[in-house]
């Protein structure tokens, strides 16, 4: 049954020792899920997994191999409208979302529904990109649930875009409030070329993730839409503001990577300033997918993960 839910590809196998289903997201959608065990008798923790805009689980595949090596368990889900779980357009490959703290409903409720009944104490959360912005806006509440938190290139501002952030935002707003929220802006980037990519400078785990796109198109989605970017425009400023970071008291590490020009580093450095639960990993040389970079980069974030979800081990 799981071999239909999840999908190995070439050189991307499916980690073993895992479930996978799904579970229901706020307003009734059904959301895809996977928790992996570590083959370890004693578990560290289980590691919550936030993925980042137009993600699934399968880009995931080795890292998740890599944190069930290190003792412990990963449990995450695919983001409502993207990867395995329910589309919420008739134009399944639109990026939308109806509101942004729909992201933050669903994962309460994979926290309640999946991973407090079928996981291991204690709870760790790792959030990527539009993922981290999520995990970043649910915070304050995650106090009595979550030990400790690491957000990779929190995607805080919008950046790295063809056209003026001010231009993207006035017209994300128009439309939206003209109930046009559900028209496509910018380029469909499934056709992406490796060469001057924002994302990653590994040749092999790039073309592995084309690979993946290619061989199962339904988990990914192109362009987002008005409404998306309206949500997600309106949350970054509400969110990296002194009282709402004042309000976080989860010990967090900030995965900054320096050559990210999506969430550009200068950033993620006023952010930590700002941050008192928080402290900055900058990594030289390495783009906006630190886990999906070359060992050189990516090794620093396994080590830095590892290090700060197990102190004093």
């Amino acid at each position: 049954m799981t071999e239909a839910i999840l999908h190995a590809t070439k050189g991307n196998p499916v980690p073993e020792n895992h479930i996978a289903g799904y579970f229901t997201g706020h307003k009734n959608k059904k959301l895809r899920y996977a928790i992996f065990r570590s083959g370890q008798s004693i578990a560290r923790g289980t590691i919550v997994l936030v993925h980042g805009r137009n993600e699934c689980i399968e880009k995931y595949f080795e890292t998740i191999n890599d944190l069930t090596a290190r003792g412990f368990w990963v449990a995450t889900f695919d983001t409502r409208g993207q990867g395995g779980s329910e589309r919420l357009l008739k134009k399944a490959h639109a990026g939308y979302v109806r509101r942004f703290s729909d992201y933050q409903k669903d994962i309460s409720l994979f926290l309640e529904q999946v991973v407090l009944p079928d996981t291991r104490l204690p709870f760790f959360m790792l959030a990527h990109s539009t993922g981290g912005l999520a995990a970043l806006a649910m915070a304050p509440s995650l106090s009595n649930r979550i030990d400790r938190m690491v957000l990779s290139a929190p995607f805080i501002t919008l950046s790295g875009q063809s056209m003026p952030g001010w231009f993207i935002r006035t017209v994300a707003t128009a439309l939206t409030l003209t109930g046009l929220g559900g028209v496509q802006l910018g380029k469909d980037q499934r056709e992406r070329s490796f060469d001057d990519n924002p994302l990653t400078s590994d040749p092999d785990r790039f073309a592995r993730n084309v690979a993946i796109g290619t061989q199962h198109p339904e988990l990914f989605i192109g362009a987002p839409t008005a409404r998306w970017l309206f949500e997600v425009l309106k949350t970054m400023p509400r969110v990296t503001r002194q009282d709402h970071l004042t309000n976080v008291t989860v010990p967090t590490l900030l995965l900054a990577p320096m050559r990210d020009r999506l969430t550009p580093y200068a950033a993620q450095e006023e952010l930590s300033r700002n941050f008192r639960a928080a402290q900055l990993i900058p990594i030289t040389g390495a783009r906006h997918e630190v886990l999906l970079e070359r060992d050189v980069y990516r090794d620093q974030a396994l080590a830095a993960i590892d290090a700060f979800f197990a102190p004093g081990e």
